[in-house]
């Protein structure tokens, strides 16, 4: 459940750069076709390859059968909450690059490994409160800190002047966070209780997006460029949702849905509004929630079987395997690839490859103003 929750207010910012031969320390060469040298990437358990696993925390992906579908980890566990791949590993692949970037807590996140990427994603929010029921997690701010390190790091290793022209010139930050901002926040039972009582869904979405202001200021202000921003996917269309709301399999929670929608068109506005003020940088906005609502409605368009019940769960404990993460003690279907969801909040690795896809090759139907390839290119 790892700060789980799958479409998100998704902020995706995919630090990438084209040179391969840069990454082996072999010079300066500007040819971008060589494909993504390095992916830097914040956000939330969707795009989590293993940071949780390095927190004394409550949520957690390195337990079979998750990772089932992982070709490189011959089908173990990578602590990925996933049958196999995230959006973010499809993305380095098709933008030409097969090793993945190291999660920030490893311990092999040192030297030259971090120039080819590091992920910092964990089960936190955007709100520092976000994800605070599950003990430890790494908030966007604190995500943030960590490339700050990073980036020194960096200096070292390149030197100030080629580090500053790397970061600003070379690479993609992306982020994809703000579902559990709604889920492990706001809509959570019980828990959420004062910010609903003491601040309505205008104010509490304000916050979230002045909050998101600063801290992508931030990033720029460390020479960052180049962004992908992924909007809030249908978070009433999860199997959690349904089942805690007590919906039916092909039902989605209006109130989540629309609050995800009103906070999509805050974060739309601040894309264009960082566009304008901040010289040199470029926001691309990505439509998580257009894009995944195509995708539940016309599922067996797709080759799903089903877009509102979990591959993975425990058995009737709840309907549509919603309630119990996924583990050893779970019931598990025959056909993972045929199922848009995985477990209760995240995505197959079959659903995830065509949502990565759109980003990478998209029209501006959902990707704008130009897909991740174009993006890489520039």
């Amino acid at each position: 459940m790892a700060g789980a929750k799958p479409w998100s207010l998704v902020l995706i910012v995919l630090f990438m750069m084209s040179l391969s031969s840069l990454v082996n320390g072999a010079g300066d060469n500007n040819n971008n076709d060589e494909g993504l040298g390095a992916s830097f990437i914040f956000g939330y358990s969707l795009v989590d390859a293993g940071n949780n696993n390095y927190l004394q925390t409550l949520s957690k992906a390195n337990v079979p059968p998750n990772g089932i579908d992982f070709k490189a980890s011959a089908g173990q566990p990578t602590s990925r909450y996933a049958t196999g791949r995230t959006i973010g590993d499809i993305v380095r692949e098709e933008l030409g690059v097969p090793n993945y970037a190291v999660p920030y807590l490893a311990p092999n996140s040192t030297g030259k490994a971090i120039v080819k990427g590091v992920n910092y994603a964990s089960g936190g929010g955007i709100m520092n409160s976000t994800g605070s029921i599950f003990v430890n997690r790494l908030g966007l701010d604190i995500q943030i800190d960590y490339f700050n390190n990073t980036r020194k790091l960096l200096d070292d290793l390149l030197g100030a002047s080629e580090a500053k022209d790397y970061i600003s010139k070379r690479s993609i930050l992306s982020i994809t966070i703000g579902s559990n901002d709604f889920l492990n926040n706001y809509l959570l039972p019980l828990v959420s209780t004062g910010h609903r009582i003491f601040g309505n869904p205008d104010a509490y979405i304000d916050g979230m997006i002045n909050h998101l202001r600063n801290q992508l200021t931030r990033l720029y202000q460390l020479n960052a460029r180049k962004f992908i921003a992924a909007n809030v996917g249908p978070v009433g269309c999860i199997p959690y949702q349904k089942m805690i709301n007590q919906f039916k399999e092909n039902q989605c929670v209006d109130l989540a849905n629309k609050l995800a929608m009103q906070c999509n068109r805050q974060l739309k506005s601040l894309l264009s509004e960082l566009n304008g003020k901040l010289q040199g940088a470029i926001f691309v906005h990505a439509d998580v929630y257009d894009l995944v609502m195509e995708l539940i409605a016309k599922y067996a368009q797709y080759g799903f079987t089903t877009a509102g019940r979990a591959c993975c769960g425990i058995g009737n404990v709840g309907q549509f395997s919603g309630i119990i993460p996924c583990g050893p003690t779970s019931s598990l279907c025959d056909d993972q690839d045929k199922h848009v969801f995985w477990d209760a909040y995240h995505p197959s690795e079959a659903a995830n490859l065509i949502i990565a896809r759109q980003l990478v090759y998209g029209s501006t139907q959902y990707i704008s103003p130009v897909n991740l390839k174009q993006l890489r290119n520039l």
